[in-house]
This record gives structure tokens, C-alpha cells and sequence, in this order.
């Protein structure tokens, strides 16, 4: 895959600076780290972000998660390996990365709501929207994965 554009957050440094902002006041808001990361990489997986889903599944592995539930994170609905409020934040997750086909289902949003109180709901949902620009830009100027060593040889 060759890039469109070397360094795209370069060329908008105040773009990148606010986008960081978000992230830092995401990471700074007490929702678990681990629920955020699983939220990151579903809408990674959804919108075909080769870069974020190395970056979101390097980081959950990091973080102790098991091999098999980043498996399944992708057929979560049938899998035992996800709590109710991981399945709540995913649940909202698709719906808003697909809210152009779901128009954000009120049964989603129930689920949410059971799970979340209304401010961690805003906060999720802003975790849910930085993801998909950052996927949209990744995707857009076509930005390569990491490349570990061992496969390049």
C-alpha cells in the first residue's frame, strides 16, 4: 500500500494537537482502559483501519488481554468472553461507527444506558467518534500498519 500523503498530521498541526487533547482527556476520564481499547479496535474493525487495529490490539495484548477475546471481538454478540458493559460499549460502538445504516437503535442505546451513567455515555460516545476520524484519516491517506522485523525478513 503506498501512502497518499507522508506525515498527513503535519500538514494540520492543529488539527493533530486537538485530536491528542481528546484522547488525553479520554484517557483521563476513569473509563476502563481496557474498554476503551476493545471499543477502539471494533471500530477499527469495522471501517478496514489496518494501522489502528495493529495499534488497538499491540495495546490490549500489553494490557494482558487474552489472544482469544481479540479474536472474538468481531462475533462478540455470540461469545461468553465479553460483560454485559463490554457488550453495551461495543453494542454503542457499531451502532454509531455504522450510524448512517443504524440511525443509533434505541436498543442500543437502552443497553448503554443500563451500563453507563450518563456522563461516562458522553464520554464513551466521544471515544467513539475520535476513533472513527482517526480510522477515516489513517484509512483515507492510506497509512501502513507497524511492520514487525521478523516479517519483513
Amino acid at each position: 500500500m503506498t501512502p497518499r500523503i507522508d506525515n498527513p498530521q503535519n500538514l494540520f498541526p492543529a488539527g493533530l494537537k486537538a485530536m491528542v487533547a481528546l484522547e488525553t482527556a479520554l484517557h483521563q476520564t476513569g473509563l476502563d482502559p481496557v474498554l476503551l481499547e476493545l471499543v477502539k479496535l471494533r471500530a477499527s474493525q469495522i471501517n478496514g483501519c489496518a494501522h489502528c487495529i495493529h495499534m488497538h490490539t499491540t495495546a490490549l495484548r500489553r494490557r494482558g488481554v487474552e489472544e482469544m477475546k481479540l479474536y472474538l471481538l468481531t462475533a462478540w454478540r455470540e461469545s461468553s468472553l465479553f460483560t454485559p458493559r463490554e457488550r453495551a460499549a461495543i453494542g454503542w460502538a457499531e451502532a454509531l461507527t455504522r450510524v448512517a445504516e443504524t440511525g443509533a437503535p434505541d436498543a442500543e442505546y437502552t443497553d448503554l444506558a443500563f451500563e453507563f451513567t450518563e456522563e461516562e455515555q458522553v464520554q464513551l460516545t466521544y471515544a467513539i467518534g475520535a476513533i472513527n476520524v482517526w480510522n477515516r484519516l489513517q484509512v483515507g491517506f492510506r497509512t501502513g500498519h507497524p511492520v514487525d522485523a521478523r516479517e519483513a525478513a
